[in-house]
């Protein structure tokens, strides 16, 4: 039973130590300005056609191929 009880301590611990690093992260991040946003959309759309016309390429080329 000993063993079973500093599991739930260390589960507890960890557990806490989770919680305070979450709500330390959350009061240092900061909510993006308009222009900050629009940069990060930007990219994430440039990523997302940059995959897929990679995706339509092999498969062309794998429909060409066979």
């Amino acid at each position: 039973m000993e063993a079973s009880d500093s599991n739930k301590k260390s589960l507890k611990l960890q557990i806490k130590s989770f919680w305070k690093q979450t709500i330390r992260v959350l009061r240092i991040t900061k909510r993006p300005n308009r222009e900050e946003y629009i940069a990060a959309m930007k990219i994430t759309g440039l990523g997302i056609a940059l995959i897929g016309a990679v995706g339509f390429i092999l498969f062309m080329i794998k429909q060409l191929i066979l």
